[in-house]
């Protein structure tokens, strides 16, 4: 039986679940890792969830909670040390989205951003993702300012190892 409080995680994870892939993408490397990685950002955007006070929008919360996850996680010495959880994640209905890995332009780009500092992959997404200098402060715990300033160190890293390839 599901309750209101999974209906509504389900409604605006399946809403917002490009956000999860995209950070999938950048963190990891081949489909297995990201599937296990969306696994567990789910897990804890779910545990997290009862704390969403609406505040902020669900998904600049959503970013913070995948962000952290995937950072944190990629931090230890051992990168695939995934929770296990009593959650199913099967009973949340969510669609893995495939992406086509052929593209070499893509394939270059996302290898080059794999080759960036955790915060600086999270700026370089947020970038293509076209959000604000705000959110992405927001997002990350950092001044407006602050965010700006990072993401031209971020781009220009990323030209380098682009350039260098």
């Amino acid at each position: 039986m599901t309750t209101n409080l999974e209906k509504t995680f389900i409604h605006f994870l399946k809403e917002n679940q490009r956000i999860v892939h995209k950070i999938c993408r950048i963190y990891t490397d081949n489909l297995q890792d990201h599937e296990d990685l969306f696994q567990e950002i789910t897990i804890q955007l779910w545990k997290s969830f009862p704390g969403f006070k609406g505040e902020a929008k669900f998904s600049t919360w959503m970013y913070r909670v995948a962000l952290n996850t995937a950072i944190t996680l990629f931090k230890k010495p051992k990168k695939k040390d995934f929770q296990h959880s009593d959650i199913d994640i099967s009973t949340l209905k969510i669609e893995y989205e495939t992406y086509e890995y052929d593209e070499y332009k893509i394939k270059r780009m996302y290898k080059a951003i794999y080759e960036l500092s955790d915060i600086e992959k999270a700026l370089i997404m947020m970038y293509l993702e076209d959000k604000p200098y705000r959110e992405i402060g927001e997002i990350l715990g950092i001044t407006e300012g602050n965010a700006r300033v990072k993401m031209n160190r971020a781009k220009n890293n990323l030209k380098l190892k682009l350039s260098t390839k």
